[in-house]
């Protein structure tokens, strides 16, 4: 306990100790002065065709409100190794894998330099598709980081998960950390770190094309991975980081405390590389305690982002910096195949957007209040996530504020 407890302050002091802004709490964006792992990089061999794979969408059609378009989106595969049924994920280290870029014969000619890589005859033919598709149809090459580990991920393995989702993540925090809006742990800061040191190999060894776009949720511990990831990285001419925060890149709403942003001014405060998308505002508008969004809600959420980049942004390659979540849900609305993500772990995928007619409906799919033990700790969780708490006490779907008058004792 006393060990989970110091690793827990020492996360929180590495971020606190680099910058003069800082969120509530003494959270602030993480030092980029520590060195990561670099894994050397080892290129598939398979040659495999290329198809594609539409989802089968889950969204009604109707009215977005912040946009007159919509696009069907489908997965573009025999890319990735991650896109192949055939590949077990388990203990797939994308860093070993040169991101799962497999040696693939494209059906065009090569571009007009000697040895390209296979990341340069990538680029160069999705640059192809654009220029050869009608107009409304785009393709784009999306990295789809998670955040590193964080305090609330420790947080779960301690308490274990049927005291966590029951009771402890309702809480800001215990008597030594805090999870609101987590921060990274030192753990999670090296796994941003190895991301970025993998990013700079590949870089000045196989020509990869960075993303010209960067996307981030405005969660504390992706805010701090992406600049972990990229502030101090040297990209190409022409190229610069400069992440834009966008609300529906955040994780799947829940009642939990990690799952609520801090508001806009402190946001800006320690991290002011960032910029924020219009209409961003001040205090989280998602996140009540009480009620927690659907999958269907969800996906009907990341389709809407997925709709706001495709039809405003014309970068080839964008980086997303999200949740576990959060992605598994952008999976879903592009067709791709389940792809669970470790912390700090990144996914590429090629995405084909075919504009479509009319515009899409968000926020019709409903919410669900989620009841949890006020009483303290469960005895147990059920199949399904059910609380069973203590003394015959019913779980109850009310808001953290009203329970946790102080924290609870470590």
């Amino acid at each position: 306990m006393v060990a989970f407890a110091l690793s827990l302050l020492s996360g929180l002091a590495l971020h606190s100790s680099v910058v003069s802004a800082k969120l509530p709490g003494g959270i602030g964006p993480a030092s980029t002065g520590h060195k990561g792992v670099s894994t050397p990089c080892e290129t598939s061999k398979t040659k495999l065709p290329i198809s594609t794979t539409a989802a089968a969408s889950p969204l009604p059609s109707g009215h977005h409100e912040n946009s007159t378009t919509y696009f069907n989106y489908s997965t573009l595969n025999g890319i990735f190794l991650q896109d192949l049924n055939s590949t077990n994920q388990t203990g797939f280290d994308y860093t070993a894998q040169n991101f799962g870029l497999l040696n693939t014969t494209y059906p065009i000619p090569p571009p007009p330099i000697r040895n390209p890589t296979q990341w340069q005859l990538l680029n160069h033919y999705l640059t192809h598709l654009n220029r050869a598709s009608p107009r409304a149809v785009s393709y784009k090459l999306l990295f789809l980081a998670r955040h590193g580990q964080g305090v609330h991920n420790g947080a779960e393995t301690f308490y274990t998960t049927p005291n966590w989702n029951c009771y402890y993540a309702q809480a800001d925090g215990n008597s030594t950390a805090t999870w609101f809006d987590a921060a990274l742990l030192p753990s999670g800061t090296t796994q941003a770190f190895r991301a970025r040191n993998y990013w700079a190999r590949l870089l000045a060894e196989e020509s990869i094309t960075p993303p010209s776009s960067f996307y981030v949720s405005p969660l504390t511990r992706c805010l701090q991975t992406a600049e972990d990831e990229w502030r101090n990285l040297t990209l190409p001419r022409g190229y610069e980081f400069r992440p834009l925060v966008k609300e529906r890149l955040r994780e799947g709403i829940s009642i939990h405390s990690c799952d609520r942003r801090h508001p806009r001014r402190d946001i800006a405060a320690a991290f002011p590389r960032v910029r924020f998308e219009k209409g961003f505002s001040e205090e989280d508008p998602l996140w009540s305690g009480v009620e927690a969004e659907t999958s269907k809600a969800q996906d009907e959420r990341s389709a809407a982002l997925l709709d706001d980049v495709f039809g405003s942004d014309e970068a080839q390659v964008i980086s997303f910096t999200s949740h576990s979540g959060e992605i598994a849900s952008l999976l879903r609305v592009v067709g791709h195949r389940v792809w669970g993500l470790a912390t700090g772990e990144v996914l590429p995928v090629v995405v084909r957007a075919e504009r479509g007619r009319g515009a899409r409906e968000v926020g019709s799919a409903s919410w669900t209040s989620s009841q949890w033990c006020t009483n303290g700790a469960p005895v147990t969780s059920i199949s399904g996530g059910a609380c069973v708490c203590q003394n015959g006490v019913s779980p109850t779907a009310v808001s953290p504020g009203l329970v946790f008058s102080t924290r609870p004792v470590m």
